[in-house]
C-alpha cells in the first residue's frame, strides 16, 4: 500500500475501527459458545455489570430449559428479557437501587441445593452496581469510599481490593452463598491482565488479598474515608473468601471476551483498508496524560523516523488508566489522554487518534471519548480555549464538546475497557 488515499478519511477509519471493537464484544455474539449444560435442578442467573442486560438476553435466547433470575445494569443499559429479571441501578457512584437489587439477589441465592445451577453474569460496573455493604457499614458509606477511589488516581486492581473488604457479596462472598450449588461464571473483562478477581470485584472468585492490603491503598492514596469504614479495614472485619475455600469448590469460570479480542476485530478493519496495525497492550495503565504524552512521543518517532514502524501505520492499545482529579471541569480518563496526547503532539502533521470506553461512558458523561487531529489545537485556540487550562481543569469533555469532536454511541451494552487508536499517515 503506497498512500492513504486508498483509505477511508481518518476520523472514519479511526470510528470503524472503534464501532468494530464494541461489536465483535456484543454478548449475543461470545455468550452462547460459552453456556453450560443444564442441572437436575433449577437454574438461577443473577448478575451485574454494564453488559449483563444484554448477556440475560443472549442467555434467554439460547437456553434450552426454565430458568429464573435478577441481574443489575446500569440506568440506561437494559435489555428486554421475559424470564430474567432486570433492575437498574447507579453507576459509578451506587444508589438505594442498586442496594435493594443487590440484597434480593443474595436471597435468591441462598438455600440452594446441590443439583441446581447458578449462572452468574459478571461485566464491568459490577463493583458499583453491586452494593451490599459489609456488615456495621450504610449505603452512604460505600458512596463517600466510591468517590474517594475514583478520584485518587489508584489503579483498578486497588479500588477493587479496597471494595472487596467492604462487602457482603464481593470478594468471593456472593459465590460462597450459592454453596452447594454449581456455580458458572460467565466473565466480560474491562479490566487490564483480565483477572476474573477484579472484574465487578470478584463476587464468584477466591480472593487472596487482605484487609491490611485494602488499608495499604488507602494510606498510600490519603484517602479520607468515613470511621466505620476505616475500622472495618482495621479490625480485619472485612476479609474476603479465600481461595481454596470449600464454598467455592462448584464454581467454574469462563471468560467470553476480553479487550484483545476487541482489538483485534479493530485491527481488522484497518488492515482491511490497507493500514498496518500495530497492536502494543491490551493492558496499559498509569495517569491518562502520562500515557498520553508517552503514546504521542511514540507516534511522532514513527510520523518523523519511520521507527520503531514505517508509516501508513496505526498503533492500537487497551487497558485502564486513572485520572488524579484536581480541576472541577468534565472529563474522563480518554479525553484526558486525548487532550495530553494533542498537546504534546502539537499539531504534528499526519497524526490523528481516537480514545473511547466501549461501555459507552468516559468518566461520569455519557460520551464515549473523542478524536483529535493535526488541527485540534488550532482549531481550539481560535475558538478562544486554552487547551492547557483545559487539560489542567481535568476539561477533556468540555473542551472536545466545544470542537464537536466527541464521540457518543449511546449505551452499547457491553464493556471491554478503553480502546485507543493513532493512526500516522504516510509520509
Amino acid at each position: 500500500m503506497s498512500a492513504m488515499s486508498a483509505t477511508p478519511a481518518p476520523r472514519t477509519l479511526l470510528r470503524q475501527m472503534f464501532d468494530a471493537a464494541i461489536a465483535s464484544a456484543q454478548p449475543a455474539l461470545c455468550l452462547p459458545p460459552h453456556l453450560p449444560q443444564p442441572g437436575k435442578g433449577r437454574t438461577i442467573v443473577i448478575g451485574a455489570g454494564k453488559a449483563s442486560a444484554a448477556m440475560a438476553r443472549a442467555l434467554e435466547d439460547h437456553w434450552p430449559g426454565p430458568l429464573q433470575g435478577l441481574v443489575l445494569t446500569r440506568y440506561g443499559y437494559q435489555v428486554p428479557c421475559e424470564r430474567i429479571e432486570i433492575v437498574q441501578a447507579a453507576h459509578p457512584v451506587p444508589d438505594e437501587a442498586g442496594l435493594a437489587a443487590s440484597r434480593r439477589i443474595a436471597q435468591m441465592v441462598t438455600g440452594l441445593s446441590a443439583d441446581d445451577l447458578v449462572i452468574a453474569l459478571i461485566s464491568g460496573g459490577g463493583s458499583s452496581l453491586l452494593v451490599a455493604p459489609a456488615p456495621g457499614l450504610t449505603l452512604g458509606d460505600k458512596r463517600a469510599v466510591n468517590s474517594a477511589l475514583l478520584a485518587s488516581g489508584a489503579t483498578i486492581r486497588e479500588m477493587n481490593c479496597v471494595r472487596r473488604h467492604l462487602s457482603a457479596l464481593k470478594g468471593g462472598r456472593l459465590g460462597a452463598l450459592c454453596h452447594p450449588a454449581r456455580v458458572v461464571t460467565l466473565l466480560i473483562s474491562d479490566v487490564p491482565g483480565d483477572d476474573p478477581r477484579d472484574i465487578a470485584s470478584g463476587p464468584t472468585v477466591g480472593d487472596p488479598t487482605t484487609c491490611a492490603d485494602a488499608l495499604a491503598i488507602v494510606d498510600r492514596y490519603r484517602m479520607d474515608l468515613p470511621a466505620p469504614v476505616r475500622r472495618q479495614l482495621e479490625s480485619g472485619a472485612g476479609e474476603s473468601v479465600k481461595p481454596g475455600d470449600p464454598r467455592l469448590a462448584r464454581s467454574e469460570l469462563r471468560m467470553i471476551t476480553a479487550p484483545q479480542i476487541a482489538l483485534e476485530a479493530a485491527a481488522e478493519v484497518a488492515r482491511a483498508a490497507g493500514v498496518a496495525v500495530h497492536i502494543l497492550g491490551d493492558s496499559l495503565e498509569g495517569e491518562a496524560r502520562d500515557l498520553g504524552k508517552a503514546m504521542a512521543g511514540i507516534a511522532r518517532q514513527v510520523a518523523l523516523r519511520g521507527q520503531p514502524f514505517e508509516p501508513p501505520c496505526v498503533l492500537l492499545s487497551g487497558g485502564e488508566t486513572t485520572v488524579t482529579v484536581r480541576g472541577q471541569g468534565r472529563g474522563g480518563r480518554n479525553v484526558e489522554f486525548l487532550l495530553a496526547l494533542a498537546l504534546t503532539l502539537d499539531g504534528l502533521a499526519g497524526v490523528h487518534a481516537i480514545a473511547g470506553d466501549t461501555d459507552g461512558v468516559d468518566g461520569a458523561a455519557e460520551i464515549a471519548g473523542a478524536v483529535v487531529g493535526p488541527d485540534t489545537l488550532a482549531r481550539a485556540w481560535a475558538s478562544g480555549v486554552n487547551p492547557r487550562a483545559s487539560l489542567d481543569a481535568n476539561d477533556g469533555h468540555g473542551f472536545f464538546s466545544g470542537l464537536g469532536d466527541s464521540v457518543v454511541t449511546g449505551p452499547t451494552l457491553t464493556n471491554v475497557n478503553d480502546f485507543r487508536a493513532i493512526l500516522v499517515e504516510a509520509r
